[in-house]
């Protein structure tokens, strides 16, 4: 019976060996200031709505969970991402939908998605 045990709880051992070796590393990030326009993802990204003229919109689906994230003069989206587990973002953006905003943070690319951990926002100009 003992050797049985000792033998069940190797091999789940040697099982478990590729499954942590599976576990990728955080990814480096460097600190940035971003100038963009926050931007509603899904209307944006579905229908091209953007501006003063889909604020309210913009308002209405971020209440309702849709995320919103800052889109780069260059056409990138940049993602708002938190360390913390369970830290929603769109609080921070919210006052500023369709509104340019300055932000400084933390930023990654990630399987091609860029992120910002978002350290300061304020209107920009």
């Amino acid at each position: 019976m003992l050797k049985r045990m000792l033998a069940s709880t190797a091999l789940l051992a040697l099982l478990a060996l590729p499954l942590a070796a599976q576990a990728a590393p955080k990814p480096a990030g460097d600190e940035m200031t971003l100038t963009g326009q926050v931007i509603d993802v899904n209307c944006n990204t579905t229908m091209g709505a953007i501006g003063a003229g889909h604020k309210a919109c913009a308002e209405a689906c971020a209440k309702a969970g849709v995320a919103l994230a800052i889109l780069a003069s260059d056409g990138t989206i940049y993602m708002p991402v938190s360390s913390k587990p369970a830290d929603p973002q769109n609080p921070k953006l919210m006052p500023f939908a369709e509104g340019k905003v300055k932000v400084t943070g933390t930023h990654r690319t990630n399987h091609g998605l860029h992120t910002i951990e978002i350290k300061t926002v304020e209107a920009a100009t």
